[in-house]
């Protein structure tokens, strides 16, 4: 809490005074991670992409710490009946010296929603309520863009029209798919390749792309057209790509990275005991096992001649319950919260109540205390599928559980492998791979069972359970279920909010008993900053914000 105070402070402190400057650039050295697979904000659906863009861009707002501060949009009113948005825009301008207008934010959100450009969070359009959005992005019959309820007033006026009260509507447009991009080097790159060459990229935030060398890192430097450039106190980022922990905590340690977003889980202890250094934040999120439920591609999950073991719900929830999730915490040992839903702590229903504790485990018993039903559910989920036991444990040592490479995931795939081993009688192998091939095979649906971690992109319960409707790209274990469609679909129709959270507990209570992932825990955030970084924030949705930091007294 102290240091997320003086983090805060800093901010703050930082928003009222004008950088001072120096006769040497000030450098920053940061490690984003893996390779982002795309630095275009209306492709990207990754985080190490979304701090980076977070750097490079802006929304009408930007949110840090919690706190949303106008950005392109100098001011916003709602009409009375909650239904329009108008946002005032500021005079700004793209890197490259030409205007930025409100016209560009109706071609960046047209551009995001529309099918022809299939973005992997055209589907976060049904949650913002914009009239028309549903209808376009999902491509129903008669819908064009012509129908979609945003338009620019003037160069700098921009209204939207909402089918619902949007609470949350002006914060959502801080996340990385409402930012605006260019639409001129958006086509002088189709696909994103823009986003990763120099020579085409044009963006509108604190920083901008100089150098880009794939699989190693690249080069941000302070954008002089930035509206609030004046307060940009670093002037050069320069960023690796280091996947894994260990290799990014040496460089650390050796002084030649300032800030890296993970550490080794063995050394998390230690570094809450004696590191002033070290930064554990709560994250809207949750880490999870997806289980392939339709492994053939028919759009059905019917049964296991058809759709492979896993559409059988009892061996499901057999594997699910035979987890310890407190002990897989308490190895991780950073305050993570064991998962008996999907979703996290910190949203708040109708009554004020926090969701995740009204909606309870639903049976889930998050330490050992399920083992003997997990047992019980397994022998009858064999006899279900017209197996022996023996039968059915040689089956799951055929199939494979997989992970991205990282030392953290595999801690926890060899520990939920072994608890399977003793309490399940299998031994399921277990398999990595690089960040960018394992994006592509979890959403190709080749796996059996898929490591999956979701954090929400605005403060609804709806921004996590709305994955897992049967046409959101994000639906990693191909579940398919109309009546849970149907509940999310009530939930966002309502402007009853009493309704609203009624739907989502029932949606909830439908997913968690039809199993088709595996919750483990709700995240957390660790990262390393060197006490010389000041003023740095963060997103309460996870993203890094340096448009504030600088570095003050490095030797």
């Amino acid at each position: 809490m102290k240091k997320l105070l003086l983090v805060l402070v800093s901010l703050v402190l930082v928003f009222g005074l004008s950088a001072c400057k120096t006769e040497e650039d000030v450098v920053f050295n940061w490690n984003i991670g893996a390779d982002p697979a795309t630095l275009d904000p209306t492709l990207n659906g990754a985080s190490d992409g979304a701090d980076v863009i977070n750097q490079t861009f802006e929304g009408l707002v930007r949110e840090i710490n919690g706190i949303v501060y106008p950005g392109i949009a100098e001011s916003w009113e709602t009409s009375a009946d909650g239904l329009t948005i108008t946002f005032h825009l500021r005079e700004s301008n793209w890197s490259d010296g030409t205007p930025l207008t409100a016209d560009d934010f109706v071609y960046s959100w047209l551009h995001g929603m529309d099918p022809a450009t299939a973005s992997e969070y055209s589907w976060i359009w049904e949650y913002t309520n914009v009239v028309g959005a549903m209808d376009f992005a999902y491509a129903e019959e008669g819908a064009t863009a012509a129908d979609v309820g945003i338009r620019a007033v003037d160069d700098l006026t921009l209204e939207v029209k909402l089918v619902n009260p949007t609470s949350y509507f002006v914060s959502l447009t801080a996340f990385f798919h409402f930012m605006p991009v260019q639409q001129a080097a958006v086509e002088a790159g189709a696909d994103g390749i823009w986003a990763k060459d120099p020579e085409l990229y044009v963006s509108n935030g604190p920083f901008v792309l100089t150098e880009y060398t794939i699989g190693e890192g690249l080069k941000l430097v302070k954008n002089e057209e930035y509206w609030n450039a004046e307060n940009v106190q670093i002037d050069i980022i320069d960023a690796v790509f280091i996947d894994d922990a260990s290799t990014a905590y040496a460089a650390y340690n050796a002084g030649d990275l300032d800030f890296i977003p993970s550490v080794p889980t063995a050394e998390v202890p230690i570094l809450i005991a004696e590191s002033d250094e070290f930064y554990v934040f709560p994250l809207l999120g949750t880490y999870y096992y997806s289980f392939n439920m339709d492994p053939n591609g028919d759009g059905e999950n019917t049964n296991h001649v058809l759709d492979g073991v896993w559409s059988n719900v009892k061996l499901r929830n057999a594997l699910s319950y035979s987890i310890d999730r407190e002990a897989i915490t308490e190895v991780l040992g950073a305050g993570q919260v064991p998962a008996g839903g999907f979703v996290p702590p910190g949203f708040l229903d109708d009554n004020e109540e926090d969701f995740f504790a009204v909606a309870g485990t639903y049976g889930l018993v998050t330490d050992d205390g399920n083992f003997a039903e997990a047992v019980t559910l397994f022998a009858e989920a064999a006899a279900e599928m017209g197996m022996t036991v023996t039968e059915l444990q040689d089956a799951l040592e055929l199939e494979e559980l997989l992970y991205n490479t990282s030392e953290g995931h595999k801690l926890i795939a060899e520990m939920v492998q072994e608890m399977w081993q003793t309490n399940l009688g299998f031994t399921m192998p277990l398999a990595n791979q690089e960040w960018a091939v394992f994006q592509a095979t979890r959403k190709a649906g080749d796996f059996s069972i898929a490591r999956g971690g979701w954090l929400t992109d605005f403060m609804d319960p709806s921004g996590l359970l709305g994955i897992f409707d049967s046409n959101n790209a994000y639906n990693d274990p191909n579940y398919y279920n109309d009546a849970f469609d149907t509940l999310l679909g009530e939930a966002q129709a309502t402007t009853d909010m009493s309704e609203h959270f009624t739907k989502l507990y029932e949606a909830q209570e439908m997913f968690m008993t039809d199993m088709p992932i595996i919750p483990v825990y709700h995240y957390t955030d660790t990262m390393l900053a060197k006490d010389y970084l000041v003023g740095w924030g963060r997103s309460v949705l996870g993203s890094i914000d340096f448009s504030r930091a600088t570095i003050e007294g490095k030797e």
